[in-house]
């Protein structure tokens, strides 16, 4: 059975969560382009890699973020949705080794993790 760490509920089966996408830095709705604008709305790279995603443990409606590497289809860590609002670290540096994880990060998932 697949394992995922929930930072709220602890280490649960995969079938237990839905994927909710990838984290992506908005521009300012008031400032930016329409062209800008709709290259946010309706592109997206899918490239694979280290990337935070939104997760979701479906029983508490609980919504966190997870470092997933796309490529492994490995969670790296998993934090609070909190944490967004007080800044990740650049997904580069927190998926190295030297790189370190916040107090309450866990999450590993050797060959599982959702839809890329």
């Amino acid at each position: 059975m697949k394992i995922m760490v929930c930072p709220l509920n602890g280490p649960r089966p995969v079938t237990e969560f839905a994927y909710g996408g990838e984290i992506r830095v908005s521009p300012d709705p008031d400032t930016c382009s329409d062209a800008e604008w709709s290259g946010y709305v309706f592109n997206r790279s899918g490239a694979p890699g280290v990337k935070y995603e939104w997760w979701c443990h479906i029983a508490s409606g609980y919504w966190f973020v997870a470092l997933r590497d796309t490529v492994r289809d490995a969670v790296i860590a998993t934090y609070s949705a909190e944490a967004v609002r007080s800044g990740l670290p650049p997904a580069e540096i927190a998926s190295s080794p030297a790189g370190a994880a916040p107090q309450g990060a866990a999450g590993s998932l050797p060959g599982a993790g959702g839809p890329s």
